[in-house]
């Protein structure tokens, strides 16, 4: 048999049921339990199953706080006469294998089912206090959480992390519960500090944190801390992976001297700021085995192989607004068009754009009739900012009637076997360019194999003077992911009509070199629509990496 790293042992123990529950258990309904009666109504749902992996004690309870331990001191609960009113037992078994797990989370302890045997010995008025030790180390923010089983979620419990024992500590308002610790990969727990001088307070930078969060630093050579809101994002983990903050010069004095440049330091967490309704990720109604999307429609696809990852009303067509734009360019540059040729602008490529809409509803390039600019800039203009006078003014140039244009487009993604898109103009002002989010997959798969439509979708920025007139144009991208910097993405397009709410495809890169692309259609909200996107893409990769550790176990004859 070969030899695999315990890491990679601890990770498959995962795998066996994370690959048959966490990745296909797609219709879920979350609705989180609010009241301690809702809470308390939890207990029926845990049950004895295999008494050799549970311990029980006999609990007396005093005035003053006691701790029993539970395997060797891995599960701790402390009790007294606040939260405990009478002499009971408590059993505590640990569970092998989950129903459901959390998929943005990962997994650093053992699941327990705590159990207080005599329910009405609970006091509601004082919450229960565990206390778990977690069996992975991983640099990574741990919270405890629990099982509400009535809709296969889980719900995390204000934690705070006892460095003397190695333990999270967590309040627990109900007689019985599930509960386990997770880490929320990517949010770090440690590492070094920097200063900065900006705001001459008590503030931080942190890439982790949202804004208006509150995190207590402490810094690990001679135990001082200090609490900052976080006010700004920073610093960058591709530039400064071990960097876990940057603190407020003010801050940074608190705790250390600043000529020491950086210290060692540990953050947490006392409040962190909701954004975009989720905190950390995690939605109001819990973590759940799948993504729960806003979007009407939605596919994450391997960029590699094609192969369907996860999907949402996937085959439904319906409008995809702006995505248009994405296909018309790989149109454009099939005719072998010189980017560096100068043309001027008509009038008439507005005039096209008003069949769709109202003037001042459309994104445009901002340039009068007969100014002159390069047909790369035409190009980037269409495609980073969206420019729909821009898209007609390269159908014009084309070398091909508009009409035959149009056909070219209808022709080429039918090849390509996007069956159900249909398009009667180039720029998606029309509601009635239509396609669903598995026909657009391939679509994007398709048109992102050019280099020169891989780079202009993933540029932040395009700035260009006119030729004849000199004006100055600054192209901004319109998918926020880009900047937010959260992966690197080598591929994307926004869209957004009334009739067709807010789309978006992304192409993402691990650093594993797994690449994934996904796209949302219909979505009410842009923010959500942002927030939807991240969530399928790092649901994706974390799945693909998990296959391959399935691979890597059948390759070992586990």
């Amino acid at each position: 048999m070969k030899k695999i790293s315990q890491k990679i042992l601890y990770s498959l123990w995962g795998v066996i049921f994370l690959s048959t529950s966490l990745f296909f258990n797609s219709k879920l309904v979350f609705a989180a339990a609010s009241t301690t009666a809702e809470l308390a109504n939890l207990a029926g749902a845990v049950t004895v199953e295999n008494d050799e992996m549970a311990e029980t004690l006999e609990l007396v309870p005093d005035k003053k706080n006691k701790t029993s331990d539970f395997f060797k001191g891995d599960f701790a609960f402390v009790y007294s006469t606040s939260n405990v009113s009478k002499g009971t037992s408590l059993r505590v078994r640990k569970i092998a294998q989950p129903e459901i797990m959390p998929w943005q989370l990962d997994l650093v302890s053992e699941v327990y089912d705590v159990n207080l045997l005599d329910e009405t010995a609970f006091a509601t008025g004082s919450p229960l206090i565990i206390k778990i030790r977690p069996t992975v180390a991983e640099n990574a923010y741990r919270q405890i959480f629990y099982y509400n089983p009535p809709t296969k979620s889980w719900l995390p419990l204000s934690s705070i992390f006892i460095s003397g024992s190695n333990r999270v500590q967590a309040e627990l308002k109900m007689p019985a519960a599930r509960v386990a610790v997770f880490s929320y990969p990517g949010v770090l727990f440690s590492g070094s500090a920097s200063w900065y001088s900006y705001k001459k307070g008590l503030f931080t930078a942190s890439p982790d944190y949202p804004k208006g969060s509150k995190l207590r630093v402490f810094n690990l050579e001679n135990n001082k801390f200090v609490d900052v809101v976080v006010n700004d994002y920073g610093p960058d983990r591709n530039k400064h992976p071990e960097r876990i903050i940057d603190l407020d010069k003010v801050a940074f004095k608190k705790i250390a001297n600043t000529g020491q440049g950086t210290v060692k330091v540990r953050v947490e967490p006392l409040y962190i700021a909701p954004s975009g309704g989720e905190v950390l990720g995690i939605a109001k109604a819990g973590a759940g085995g799948a993504p729960s999307l806003a979007s009407r429609s939605g596919i994450v696809i391997d960029g590699k192989t094609g192969e369907v990852i996860w999907a949402k009303n996937a085959t439904s067509a319906m409008p995809i607004a702006s995505l248009t734009k994405l296909l018309a360019a790989k149109v454009f540059l099939d005719l072998k068009p010189s980017l560096d040729r100068v043309v001027a602008y008509s009038k008439q490529d507005d005039d096209y754009n008003r069949r769709y809409a109202e003037g001042w509803s459309i994104a445009r390039l901002k340039v009068s009739d007969g100014e002159t600019m390069t047909i790369g800039d035409l190009f980037y203009s269409a495609l980073i900012g969206s420019a729909n006078n821009a898209v007609e003014s390269l159908v014009r140039v084309s070398g091909l009637e508009r009409e035959e244009f149009i056909a070219k487009m209808n022709s080429t993604s039918l090849e390509w076997g996007a069956s159900s898109s249909r398009f009667i103009e180039p720029t998606g002002l029309s509601p009635e360019n239509v396609s669903s989010a598995a026909d657009y997959a391939i679509i994007a798969n398709k048109t992102l194999e050019h280099p020169i439509l891989e780079k202009a979708s993933k540029m932040q920025s395009y700035e260009f003077y006119t030729k004849n007139t000199k004006k100055r144009h600054l192209i901004k991208n319109t998918n926020s992911l880009i900047a937010a910097n959260k992966f690197k993405i080598t591929g994307s397009k926004t869209g957004y009509l009334d009739e067709a709410g807010y789309c978006l495809m992304t192409r993402a890169v691990d650093s594993k070199q797994n690449q994934v692309i996904a796209v949302t259609l219909g979505n009410p909200n842009k923010n959500s629509s942002f927030n939807d996107t991240e969530e399928i893409i790092n649901y994706s990769l974390k799945k693909l990496n998990l296959d391959k550790l399935i691979k890597l176990a059948q390759a070992a004859k586990l």
